[in-house]
């Protein structure tokens, strides 16, 4: 089992930038690669970003490029996501995944892993 816990969510005004972070625990060893998805009120949950767990390939849903970067951390287990230029639309709950392969990396069945998720909130 790999447990995730995600934070660093919270309200920023239109412009400002936020970092999340998601820590993983239990059988990291097995992950492949985690992601970060959102979900904003009576929507479906969206892809925004992945990166390998060897940090070595990233991808970003194009509404985010340019504006966020992932990273991770291999002392710590832990990603990042870093996030800039936010924008009103950018308002969801993120949500940190893993999965151990290394198919669909875009798509939410792939993964077996969740967090509770963190509120981010972008005000205009």
């Amino acid at each position: 089992q790999v447990q995730l816990v995600e934070s660093g969510g919270g309200l920023v005004q239109a412009g400002g930038s936020l970092r999340l972070s998601c820590a993983a625990s239990g059988r990291t060893s097995s992950i492949y690669r985690v992601a970060w998805f959102r979900q904003a009120p009576g929507k479906e949950r969206e892809f925004v970003s992945t990166v390998t767990w060897s940090g070595s390939t990233t991808y970003y849903t194009d509404s985010v490029k340019g504006r966020f970067t992932i990273s991770r951390d291999n002392a710590k287990n832990t990603v990042y996501l870093q996030m800039n230029s936010l924008k009103p639309e950018d308002t969801a709950v993120y949500y940190c995944a893993a999965t151990n392969t290394a198919v669909r990396q875009s798509t939410a069945s792939t993964y077996d892993y969740w967090g509770q998720g963190t509120q981010v909130t972008v005000s205009s």
